[in-house]
């Protein structure tokens, strides 16, 4: 039976511990998606194998991108709104678990020379899925614990999601991906159901694994995890959640710390984005890393995110969401200048020189190493600074309004997430260098990290 509380503005009584787990395990059971296929492996595989031209696969990656960012900014207010009127959240949840699990089952059929068309279009149709549903479910949060415990349980809730994402990443390296050359595993094992790494099999197979493991564990939200009983009918609900958007726009006017807050994440979220969405492409196509390579630096990363989450779970309880984001934005800000500054041989711009020399074996050169060094950083910072601004928002904002200011927190994170990506297509296309591409990852993360110092905390403190 599934657990509901009623439609009300004021702090609800803590929910059970079956129920938080339940909200928690959505973050489980939704990163594989983001682990696997979009960052890992399948991008990657996307960029450097599907086609012949990485470049040119890069681009085209980040024009998926774009397009996906650009319809979710745009429904993603609406239907919070429409979800503060409908009242229950799970409902729209498995709506788009529907289409987002259909979606990643349709990339086992992205082959080598097959048309790159569909395999785009099924990229964004799970990408706006995988966030409206993120919508709905941080809707909830607020609802679960007292504000001060919202910091802590959306950290650890991301490092759970870390966790899960590292558990399947892992598998696929181990257990799936084939040398190119062996065609065995790290192992030196037979890929399990015979998949062929030149067809490009160990990558999608990501799809449907993804697809699987999310239905089964979004199953314990959906029954354990406390919902809302009291809405008004469909039709009703559309009707007023237009009304009640326009009227939460206008009332931004008013509401200047949270306005603040919304445009400085806004801003930085959109360099995260782009850290995510391009950075493991971008590795692949600078060093020729294929999937065993990608997958072992994606286990390294996510094995330090789980800690960076703890920590910064425990961090944002003491010294609050606001300084907790400030010290991750500055650890990624530094970590993607060390990224766009190395290359064979150097790294810092050339300030430091490194050997040449391939050691052999797995990231054998001196600048890969480097690489992994600038990840470490990018991995303790990347799971805080978006798990600590989903709690920032929860503290600056009453229960009765959590759906439609998520809703526009969702936009804030979306709204000009496709200007990220199409800065790096733009400057790739026009100087051939996907390097200048990242670079302007930076101006993001700093413009909305000097804008973020300014911004009160909680949000709505005059």
């Amino acid at each position: 039976m599934v657990n509901r509380i009623d439609w009300t503005g004021t702090q609800p009584a803590r929910a059970s511990e079956k129920g938080i787990w339940g909200w928690m395990l959505f973050d489980w059971a939704a990163q594989p998606f983001f682990t696997v296929v979009t960052t890992f492996i399948f991008g990657p595989y996307f960029v450097s194998r599907l086609t012949a031209d990485p470049v040119s696969a890069q681009a085209m990656w980040s024009n998926m991108a774009t397009i996906s960012s650009v319809i979710i900014a745009i429904l993603s207010p609406v239907l919070g709104s429409i979800a503060d009127q409908s009242g229950a959240r799970k409902p729209w949840i498995a709506f788009f678990a529907i289409i987002k699990i259909a979606s990643l089952f349709g990339l086992w059929f992205a082959a080598p020379g097959s048309p790159l068309i569909y395999p785009m279009i099924f990229m964004i149709l799970a990408s706006i899925a995988a966030e409206f549903s993120i919508v709905f479910n941080d809707s909830m949060m607020p609802r679960l614990v007292s504000k001060d415990e919202v910091g802590k349980l959306s950290n650890t809730a991301w490092g759970l999601g870390y966790l899960g994402g590292m558990i399947v990443l892992i598998a696929v390296v181990v257990l799936l991906a084939g040398n190119l050359e062996s065609g065995k595993t790290i192992l030196g094992l037979e890929p399990l159901f015979g998949l062929d790494a030149h067809q490009g099999e160990d990558a999608r197979i990501t799809g449907p694994i993804s697809a699987v493991w999310y239905l089964i564990f979004i199953l314990p939200m959906f029954f354990f995890t406390p919902d809302i009983s009291k809405g008004l009918p469909f039709g009703a609900a559309v009707r007023t959640g237009f009304t009640e958007l326009k009227s939460t726009l206008g009332e931004l006017k008013q509401r200047h710390g949270i306005l603040r807050f919304l445009i400085a994440r806004m801003i930085y979220q959109d360099g995260v984005n782009g850290l995510l969405i391009l950075g493991g492409a971008f590795a692949a196509g600078m060093f020729g890393w294929a999937t065993i390579e990608i997958g072992i630096y994606g286990i390294i990363l996510n094995v330090v995110a789980i800690f960076g989450c703890i920590i910064a779970g425990r961090v944002d309880r003491r010294i609050g969401s606001k300084s907790t984001i400030v010290i991750s934005l500055t650890m990624l800000l530094l970590a993607t200048i060390g990224i766009v500054s190395t290359g064979p041989g150097y790294t810092l711009f050339g300030l430091l020189e490194l050997p040449t020399a391939d050691s052999g074996g797995l990231f054998g050169t001196a600048a890969e190493k480097a690489y992994i060094a600038y990840g470490l950083l990018i991995g303790l910072a990347f799971g805080p600074v978006q798990a600590s601004s989903r709690s920032y928002l929860a503290r600056s904002v009453s229960l009765h309004e959590a759906g439609r200011y998520f809703g526009i927190y969702a936009l804030s994170g979306r709204a000009t997430s496709f200007m990220a990506t199409l800065f790096f297509s733009v400057v790739t296309y026009m100087t051939g260098s996907s390097r200048l591409g990242m670079a302007t990852l930076v101006l993001f993360l700093a413009a909305g990290l000097i804008l973020l110092v300014r911004t009160p905390y909680p949000a709505d403190r005059a």
